[in-house]
């Protein structure tokens, strides 16, 4: 039987290496073989602007005007970043890698972990201001997650400057509530073991940023969603908040992919009544319906006809991650009729009581409006 053994340490900077030679020398292709496609196309960005491999690297700091600008722009995320980012520096103190927080220019904001600051190479990169962009020092974790916006993992030689290849990287790009890019969260260690499987864990600290940034943003109902089956109070929620009028404020990753309407490309403005098929009023009057105090979830409908477990929480509530466990503890899912008849009542309403110029609003007859309501309107 034939057994594959897995690529030594070895081997793999042996491969590192041809695909450095292949690309920075000869001007060859060799994505999808040795290297990811990003390696290679960052590669061949640092070169068409005019930088050599062999070149020194000079970690550079923004001037002092510039850093205090920059910590005032960033004083949001460092708060919501740091309870993070002092776990993480726990979880990684023994494997010699340290995290690093930057802003969306790749300017370091933060950082923390077992940062040896005898060793030149690390102090130069952990100091809050130096600019770690493409731009600035080549290839690296946080230049590829800032402009490919995806996480990415990054080992020795595949850092563009040969005077970076001690560094082995894994990071992940931040976004803030409003969709954009808000920066990224890097580990790092030097001169140590490649560590691939820190991707998922930077993965993971980056959406647990992201949500700590959603609900520091001022709202008057943060809602967490997520499909059935699935438990709300994790990280792994969508979350959505709302001003109170049902003008969505912001929306995390999570929650942008499990509603279409929140989906990059949308229009600024989105309303509540655009994402749910139901009135907004609803998810505020079952957020303050908690029995007992303790919160509960509702089965809601998207237009699509997709059903979300949603949990409302009014301003100042708060969920701890893992309250719920196995599936959502709603009361009785709201049936389509009931939905309908909400939307109903809400149109005749806003109408102020004219059926027919409701019926016309909804697309339906005017006998359909009385039957579902049951009462007689003009």
């Amino acid at each position: 039987m034939l057994t594959v053994l897995p690529t030594s340490s070895e081997q793999r900077l042996q491969q590192i290496a041809q695909a450095r030679q292949a690309v920075l020398r000869d001007g060859q292709s060799v994505s999808g073989t040795h290297t990811e496609s990003w390696i290679e196309r960052s590669w061949k960005r640092c070169l068409a602007s005019g930088k050599r491999p062999e070149q020194e690297v000079s970690f550079d700091l923004l001037s002092p005007q510039a850093l205090r600008r920059t910590e005032e722009a960033n004083h949001v995320l460092v708060q919501a970043a740091r309870p993070v980012l002092e776990k993480l520096g726990a979880a990684i103190a023994s494997t010699r890698y340290f995290a690093i927080l930057t802003n969306a220019q790749g300017v370091v904001v933060d950082v923390n972990g077992a940062i040896d600051r005898r060793d030149r190479r690390a102090d130069l990169i952990t100091r809050i201001g130096v600019d770690l962009s493409e731009d600035s020092v080549g290839t690296t974790a946080i230049g590829a997650a800032l402009t490919e916006l995806q996480p990415v993992w990054l080992h020795r030689g595949e850092h563009f400057f040969s005077a970076n290849s001690a560094y082995s990287c894994a990071g992940a790009p931040l976004f803030g509530p409003d969709g954009r890019c808000a920066g990224m969260l890097d580990l790092t260690g030097v001169d140590t073991v490649e560590r691939p499987e820190l991707k998922h864990l930077v993965v993971q600290s980056a959406r647990s940023i992201e949500n700590a940034l959603m609900q520091s943003r001022p709202h008057d109902l943060l809602i967490r969603l997520n499909w059935s089956g699935h438990s709300l109070g994790e990280d792994s929620d969508g979350l959505v908040s709302l001003d109170p009028d049902g003008w969505v404020l912001g929306a995390n990753p999570a929650a942008r992919q499990m509603v279409p309407a929140l989906q990059a490309g949308s229009p600024p403005a989105v309303h509540c009544s655009e994402l749910f098929a139901l009135p907004y009023e609803m998810l505020f009057d079952a957020a303050r319906s908690d029995a007992a105090g303790i919160p509960q979830a509702m089965e809601v409908p998207l237009w699509s006809g997709l059903r979300l477990h949603v949990l409302p929480l009014l301003r100042g509530r708060a969920v701890a991650p893992g309250r719920f466990s196995g599936p959502a503890p709603a009361g009785p899912a709201l049936a389509l009729k009931d939905v309908e008849t909400a939307l109903i009542r809400k149109a005749v309403n806003e109408a102020r009581g004219n059926v027919m110029k409701a019926a016309r609003a909804l697309g339906i007859s005017r006998a359909t409006v009385y039957r579902r309501l049951g009462g007689k309107s003009r």
